[in-house]
């Protein structure tokens, strides 16, 4: 992932996503969405095979469009780390049966 910053306001941020697409965006944007500083968050991939997703985050000021990022990406690690231990359980279980 390249990230490029486009555009920043007072309370608001533009970036370009390289190399990431509607599956990584939307977990992003929905992460973001849990953060009541946070008034907007959306992308936009202007075409589907070879576009680059424009992300936007707009806050009420709170706190900086940077912090809600940061504070995203870190729950998006932390899910990730449940879901990698909670799937390794998971196996563990299934081979125990066979």
């Amino acid at each position: 992932m390249k990230i490029r910053i486009i555009k920043r306001g007072k309370n608001d941020i533009e970036l370009e996503l390289e190399g990431e697409g509607h599956t990584f965006c939307n977990i992003l944007r929905r992460t973001l969405f849990e953060d009541e500083a946070v008034e907007y968050a959306g992308y936009t991939i202007d075409h589907p095979l070879i576009g680059i997703p424009r992300f936007y985050v707009r806050t009420n000021g709170s706190e900086s469009p940077e912090e809600a990022l940061i504070k995203a990406a870190e729950k998006i690690a932390e899910r990730s780390a449940e879901f990698r231990d909670e799937f390794l359980r998971a196996v563990k279980v299934h081979q125990g049966k066979s």
